[in-house]
């Protein structure tokens, strides 16, 4: 009978290496294989991937929004310039009464809508009734100095006409007192009696002349052509439209403003006595940017959103483009002074844009002077893929100014 040897000491201990492990059932033992590092293991088929960083995802969609906004806003300014910096502009005028006088009558009220010729207020008519009475009264005064200047006119002429007939008879009487002297029929004191009336007869005739001359120069031209009666005339009429201007009455079609008009104040000829604002030639105007201005040409069309109309948008042109700017520069010993900038990048200017709205629309009468307005100015005409899209975004715009 055999005996198994005994494997070999493994060290001083006498101890035993580890016992291989078992075999699997129906099988060999599987020999054992160092495992990989976890990095460098393999995902299984069919696994999910690794999920990817989102910072870059939304970093590339806000820089393709960012191309896109930049993109849109150039062409914008190009083909579709948009400011809401417009405003609702008009005529404002100061009533100014043409004479002075007491207030004694205000027919309006204040922010009142008045029609053209509308009276607005009324001064004491009496001093300009006295006025009047007093300029007939000259008028009257004046045809009867004409008539007396015609009636010395008169009698200048038959004075020239006497006198010239005396002339004639004081000369042939001379000449045949002479004729006598010659002949010695008659003594020498006779004829320088009738030498010195002639001479005086011929005086009598030129101060006769002279007289109808004045009279002629003191009447003047006859009738409605004489310079006294043209006067007085003149006069007449001055009193009668002062006695018209006591009554102060609308220029245009508008609306009273600002109105401190009382019964018994003192208005004095051209000082404010209201504010009168036309409402007839209403317009638009829109602050665009100098780099918005460069495709803008009278006549281009434009939409136009007042505020104070939510909703709608009305049509309209452009009318024309401010030529200058005050650009905030003051003249200081003839020199123009510039204030620095303390910005990186100074903004563009704005020019005032003039836009007025079709004929055939009517003016809203909700929106007043001084309003806001948004305006979009479609230089390369409406009929455009920019033009499209920036209509359709006015007309959010109006929509959404309902809400604010």
């Amino acid at each position: 009978m055999s005996q198994t040897p005994a494997p070999p000491s493994g060290g001083r201990g006498g101890a035993q290496p580890p016992a291989p492990p078992p075999a699997h059932a129906g099988g060999a033992a599987a020999a054992t294989e160092p495992t990989p590092p976890a990095a460098e293991t393999a995902p299984a088929p069919g696994s999910a991937p690794a999920p990817r960083n989102p910072a870059k995802k939304v970093a590339l969609l806000v820089l393709v929004l960012l191309v896109v906004l930049t993109g849109w806003y150039v062409l914008t300014d190009r083909h579709a310039p948009y400011t809401s910096r417009g405003t609702v502009s008009t005529y404002v005028t100061q009533i100014t009464p043409r004479v002075g006088g007491q207030v004694e009558q205000v027919f309006v009220h204040d922010n009142q809508a008045v029609a053209r010729g509308t009276p607005l207020f009324a001064l004491d008519p009496r001093p300009f009734e006295l006025a009047v009475h007093q300029a007939e009264a000259a008028l009257a005064q004046a045809t009867q100095g004409i008539d007396a200047s015609s009636a010395g006119l008169a009698a200048s002429q038959a004075e020239v006409v006497r006198t010239r007939a005396h002339l004639d008879n004081t000369r042939t009487a001379t000449a045949r007192t002479l004729a006598l002297a010659g002949q010695q029929l008659v003594s020498r004191a006779d004829a320088d009696n009738a030498r010195a009336s002639l001479r005086t007869a011929q005086a009598q005739l030129e101060a006769a002349q002279a007289g109808l001359r004045s009279a002629e120069l003191q009447l003047g031209s006859g009738g409605i052509d004489n310079p006294q009666i043209r006067s007085a005339r003149l006069q007449l009429e001055q009193a009668q439209l002062n006695l018209l201007y006591a009554t102060v009455e609308a220029p245009r079609d508008g609306r009273v403003t600002n109105l401190q008009l009382a019964v018994g104040q003192y208005a004095a000829p051209g000082s404010p006595a209201l504010t009168f604002v036309d409402t007839g030639g209403a317009w638009v105007t829109a602050d665009l940017r100098e780099n918005q201005l460069g495709n803008i040409a009278p006549g281009d069309r434009v939409g136009i959103l007042f505020d104070a109309v939510p909703g709608t948008i009305f049509q309209g042109q452009v009318h024309s483009i401010a030529g200058a700017i005050d650009p905030g520069r003051a003249s200081a010993g003839g020199l123009l002074q510039n204030a620095p900038e303390t910005r990186w990048f100074e903004p563009a200017r704005r020019f005032p844009v003039r836009v007025e709205l079709d004929p055939e629309q009517e003016w809203p009468s909700q929106v007043h002077a001084g309003a806001k307005v948004s305006v979009v100015v479609y230089t390369s005409g409406t009929d455009n893929p920019v033009a499209w899209i920036a209509r359709g975004l006015h007309r959010a715009q109006s929509i959404a100014s309902y809400l604010y």
